[in-house]
């Protein structure tokens, strides 16, 4: 008795709605199944889309998404929805409910919503010969997939993807409307930290177990404004590195004024190595490019203040002119006691050559005690020449040295960056 009450309570109730509409729009919905797509049973339906791109807030590589609100519009062909005349019906909104429309769903989207203010942002409009034109407003969060490889200098290229969600190819078909013209906006947006290169748009499939879906993709090339980044990362990065130079020009003797910009320079180029990394994910498995050339600028900011230590230790440890006539001696006494070595070395094999038939056993041990004595010999040697090869005779001259090389090694792995990222 009850559920009997309730169906005839709902049914009273559309009864209700549909005599409140127009003799036109009633005559339309009396009979209308919602439940039922077009052209049940005689083929799949044609849903055409297209879209207006009104902005694109937010690019986020941390998340690696973007934020974008659209017009989504699509047309289909309903005979149902036939009526006489020559204009078409703009309906309220919230007559959607009333009518079959096509379930397509954003693939990759994070979280969406309707604009819902002041009224829900929807508009049906049916023309004479059934066709049904939906638009709504939507924004959306899309994942889009990163390489940031060459961060800063990288251009992304982002997907919007539309499918059906619960009918597949033999009910529904997907198309765009106008091919590429059928989105617009992106002409006339204006990003912050972006610029759109090229947009493009596809008509594919989607396979899953439960089958084949209608699906059309939207791409769109971003290229990222470098210039930004030079005014805030490149050129602080070259003034530092350039600043970390001013101690070659400055007394070896000034111990605390090459010690305080050395110093300086890398706690700074580390603060700003950490700033450089504040908008970009935490855990990712490539190296980007700014981070290399943050790593170059610390590298020789680093390596100056070792030069400067290099310079100091040299300086502290020359030998005065006396002192450096006796090491000279001494290590001409050393040479020369090794090639006496070596001379009696030979001389001893002579006799005991000469020897061989008598004393055959003494002969042997004195070559090997010999030859053992001569092998650390001419390793001293070798040591003595690579020392000689390292030794300098002047420190203050590394500070020359050290003008001339840091500037134009840098100016030459600055050109092989630029071009490497640029061009390649």
């Amino acid at each position: 008795f009850f559920l009997s009450s309730f169906r005839l309570m709902q049914i009273s109730e559309a009864e209700g709605k549909s005599e409140a509409l127009p003799p036109t729009i009633h005559k339309i919905i009396k009979g209308y199944n919602k439940y039922l797509r077009p052209f049940f049973g005689d083929g799949p339906v044609s849903v055409g889309m297209s879209l207006d791109i009104a902005s694109i807030d937010t690019i986020s590589e941390i998340n690696m998404d973007y934020t974008a609100t659209i017009f989504l519009r699509q047309r289909w062909t309903d005979e149902r929805l036939c009526f006489d005349g020559n204009k078409s019906l703009s309906l309220d909104g919230r007559l959607v409910e009333m009518l079959w429309v096509p379930d397509t769903f954003i693939v990759d989207s994070k979280k969406s919503f309707l604009h819902d203010i002041t009224v829900e942002n929807r508009l049906i409009r049916i023309y004479p010969n059934g066709t049904v034109l939906y638009a709504i407003r939507i924004t959306t969060t899309v994942a889009c997939s990163m390489d940031l490889t060459k961060y800063p200098m990288d251009k992304q290229t982002c997907t919007l993807q539309l499918e059906s969600w619960g009918y597949n190819i033999n009910d529904v078909m997907f198309y765009w409307t106008r091919g590429n013209d059928s989105v617009r906006g992106l002409d006339t947006l204006r990003l912050a930290q972006y610029t759109v290169e090229d947009y493009f748009t596809s008509v594919s499939e989607a396979v899953y177990e439960t089958g084949r879906y209608p699906k059309l993709v939207f791409h769109f090339e971003l290229k990222r404004n470098i210039f930004y980044f030079i005014l805030e990362t490149y050129v602080p990065s070259i003034l530092l590195v350039v600043l970390s130079w001013v101690s070659f020009w400055i007394s070896q003797s000034s111990v605390p004024a090459r010690i305080c910009i050395g110093v300086t320079t890398v706690l700074t180029m580390t603060t700003l190595m950490m700033g450089a990394r504040t908008s970009l994910p935490n855990a990712n498995c490539f190296i980007k490019a700014i981070d290399v050339y943050l790593g170059i600028c610390f590298s020789f900011i680093f390596g100056a203040l070792l030069e400067y230590a290099v310079a100091h230790f040299c300086t502290l440890h020359r030998p005065i002119s006396k002192d450096l006539k006796k090491a000279e001696e001494e290590r001409n006494g050393v040479l020369a006691a090794v090639a006496n070595s070596c001379n009696v070395t030979d001389s001893i094999k002579k006799i005991d050559s000469n020897k061989k038939s008598k004393a055959s056993i003494s002969g042997k041990k004195e070559r090997s005690k010999h030859s053992g004595w001569s092998s650390p010999m001419s390793v001293m040697k070798r040591l003595f020449c690579i020392f000689d090869c390292f030794h300098v005779k002047n420190p203050y001259h590394i500070d020359n040295y050290a003008r001339f090389s840091f500037p134009l090694s840098f100016i030459i792995i600055n050109v092989f960056y630029w071009v490497y990222y640029l061009y390649f």
